[in-house]
């Protein structure tokens, strides 16, 4: 129990830091959740800037992977050669509510999509790689980023039970990846009402 509450908190704190926020700050002198989305992500730190939003990409998604293999030192060993799935699940739970509610910046966030990424990576390549292919079909076919970043997120749950049956077997672990997944789609809930109305912006297209 220590070492989860242990994992959960250095979690957060790695997650808050609020990358995107700092880069604009440091080379543009601007607050970035002044303008765009509002948002501290790569997506609306690109509007400012396209090698600064890549460098958020890049930071956002190694604080979630530092903060997964911090947990699994944390835990120990793997036994067997089982990694400690609960506890590295629990920190990147914990590192994406960091980076959506950071307390640096009174809890106003990004949606954690890159830090998911990193987290996720850690616990399991191999489901990760088949949901960035999802996410780039998704892409391709319908030109939403939104669209494929919440259907690749929904569906990784699933494909970490196909990646790691043995890690499936302990309901918690399943439930705090699922709780990771379901919270990045309910900070999409803006997205998900343009794409209903129809009014979301597409990739490569301006709106008049």
């Amino acid at each position: 129990m220590n070492t989860l509450f242990s994992a959960a908190v250095a979690s957060y704190f790695l997650g808050s830091i609020p990358f995107g926020y700092l880069l604009v700050r440091i080379f543009r002198g601007e607050d970035v959740r002044q303008s765009g989305s509002g948002n501290i992500g790569a997506t609306n730190v690109s509007r400012k800037s396209p090698v600064l939003g890549a460098l958020t990409l890049i930071l956002d998604a190694l604080k979630g992977a530092v903060a997964v293999l911090f947990a699994a030192y944390l835990a120990g060993p793997p036994i067997q050669g089982v990694k400690p799935f609960r506890a590295m699940a629990v920190a990147a739970l914990f590192a994406v509510i960091g980076h959506m509610f950071p307390v640096w910046l009174k809890f106003r966030g990004g949606k954690g999509v890159a830090t998911g990424l990193g987290s996720f990576f850690v616990i399991t390549p191999k489901a990760v790689l088949i949901a960035v292919g999802i996410f780039v079909v998704i892409v391709a076919v319908f030109r939403y980023v939104s669209l494929g970043s919440i259907v690749a997120v929904a569906a990784f749950p699933l494909l970490f039970l196909m990646s790691e049956p043995i890690a499936g077997k302990v309901p918690t672990t399943l439930f705090f990846i699922a709780a990771t997944s379901l919270l990045i789609i309910v900070k999409h809930h803006e997205n998900i009402r343009r794409l209903l109305t129809g009014t979301e912006n597409r990739m490569g297209v301006r709106r008049a």
